[in-house]
């Protein structure tokens, strides 16, 4: 069953919406992995250090429940050579549809993955390792943010990074680092990604692997709570840096991680947790838990509540829909678009209608613009006024919602939608004062809006022409809204 929201990365990887669990070390086992592809969405699982008859048993226990479409996270960098190819072996004899790959990149592995027949998803933290895995053979790039929880590569926002990423190739790209809820999924899906990959608000689930402890704390916690740190160490490459929930031990109180005694904090049936190691509290765990890695992405503060993964996939789902989804004004809008019922046999030009290359043009010359106004409004949030926040936080919903309807219609058009950004961002956020930033935004709207009443006419499909009539009424309600709110340019500061 297909949604506005599916993406041809969905078909790819086999699932009906591209909301994707990512393959967390300890926490994403079979059970978290099957309810949310059982709500719609893939998931991969974290199979990193794990021994090779818990890969197995995983496997089947999703086969178990007829799940078919999963992945498998292992990260070569921290796990030792032998147990590696064994794990790889393993995935392979087992079949595994899908691997995602971490941190360093082996040509080699790939090409054998590949080779065995397994889609390889290499997630990446900049725009020159994106570029090093599309030309290894990965067929999918993770995006990841600086915003990230767990292990972060890079040290680039996330919606700086995923623009760059989405112009430069012609792979599906995923984002992840930050995201929480459909709001992300919808503002992702604007700045050119094909889907989005969560973790905090899915280990906050009935079904994760994490400890209660670890859960509690992600729903008490806020964004401001997180830090990202390189002292949880032990079973990774020194200096890789993870974003955690601060603690006694990202606050120095538990002494030199960097030391060479080794104290046991924790165990896993025979296995000791040593401080500063990378593992998180698992339900397997006994300990102080305190002390552990709490894996947290900046996004923790919109996790309220700890729910089933089902659930929460389906809200994430839901969420995005009411931001995309505008089947229901046009279908008010479809009688005053339709043409006459014989245009069908008439040349388009001769009609008076656009041909199929203008019109695909003209719609990525708006898709951009949208972008451009979407990515502005995203930026510019956090610097407004608090009376202002609400329009601003409407014009990002706004443009996200059009540019993923803009980008249904390029392909239903059979186009390949534009992943660049007006240069109109660039103008924009160059201006300093916010009341300046954001006439110049509403300025940049009402010429959207002139290139939409003018390009009405020449659309013959009936069901892109109720959509931009639809995002029409829409533009006005939203640039009236911010008129109203706005100062005049120079009275506003941040705040």
């Amino acid at each position: 069953m297909s949604t506005a929201l599916h993406r041809p990365v969905c078909d790819l990887l086999g699932c009906t919406d591209p909301i994707v669990l990512a393959g967390m070390g300890g926490v994403a086992r079979s059970e978290l992995v099957a309810a949310v592809t059982e709500a719609g969405g893939f998931g991969f699982l974290g199979m990193v250090r794990e021994p090779v008859p818990l890969i197995r048993s995983e496997v089947a226990a999703l086969r178990a429940r007829k799940i078919e479409r999963f992945g498998v996270n292992l990260i070569p960098a921290s796990t030792d050579a032998t147990l590696l190819e064994a794990q790889v072996a393993a995935c392979i004899e087992l079949g595994v549809p899908v691997i995602s790959l971490f941190w360093d990149l082996s040509l080699k592995l790939v090409a054998r993955l590949r080779a065995a027949g397994i889609i390889v998803v290499c997630q990446v933290g900049s725009a020159a390792e994106a570029q090093a895995a599309e030309e290894a053979g990965a067929q999918v790039l993770i995006a990841q943010g600086i915003e990230a929880g767990g292990h972060v590569r890079g040290d680039c926002p996330l919606f700086d990074l995923l623009p760059e990423i989405a112009a430069r190739t012609a792979l599906p790209v995923l984002a992840a680092g930050g995201l929480a809820d459909g709001a992300d999924l919808a503002a992702v899906l604007s700045l050119g990604a094909e889907g989005a990959v969560f973790g905090t608000a899915l280990i906050a689930t009935v079904e994760s692997f994490a400890h209660d402890y670890h859960k509690q704390c992600l729903v008490a916690a806020s964004g401001d709570d997180t830090v990202l740190t390189d002292v949880f160490h032990v079973n990774w490459p020194r200096g890789a840096k993870v974003r955690v929930l601060a603690n006694s031990v990202t606050r120095g109180a538990r002494g030199d991680p960097f030391c060479e005694v080794r104290i046991e904090i924790g165990a896993e049936g025979a296995r000791p947790i040593y401080l500063f190691s990378t593992d998180s509290p698992l339900r397997s765990m006994t300990g102080d838990f305190e002390a552990m890695a709490l894996y947290a992405g900046t996004g923790v503060g919109h996790v309220a509540a700890i729910t089933g993964a089902a659930e929460r996939v389906r809200a994430i789902a839901a969420e995005a829909m009411s931001l995309l989804d505008t089947k229901a004004v046009a279908a008010e809008t479809i009688g005053l678009a339709s043409p006459a019922c014989f245009a069908g046999e008439v040349d388009e030009a001769y009609m008076g209608f656009a041909a199929q290359d203008e019109l695909l043009l003209a719609l990525n010359g708006v898709l951009e613009s949208e972008r451009a106004a979407a990515r502005v409004a995203l930026r510019t949030v956090a610097e407004v006024p608090q009376d202002l926040k609400p329009p601003v936080i409407a014009i990002h919903r706004d443009a996200a919602r059009w540019c993923n309807v803009l980008t249904q219609a390029i392909y239903r058009l059979h186009g390949t939608p534009s992943s660049k950004t007006s240069a109109a961002h660039d103008k924009a956020m160059a201006l300093a004062d916010v009341a300046a930033r954001l006439g110049f935004l509403n300025d940049a709207r009402r010429e959207a809006v002139e290139k939409l009443h003018a390009l009405l006419p020449k659309i013959r499909d009936a069901a892109i022409h109720a959509d931009l009539v639809a995002m029409l009424a829409s533009h006005q309600q939203s640039i009236d809204q911010v008129a109203a709110a706005s100062p005049d340019p120079g009275s506003a500061g941040g705040g």
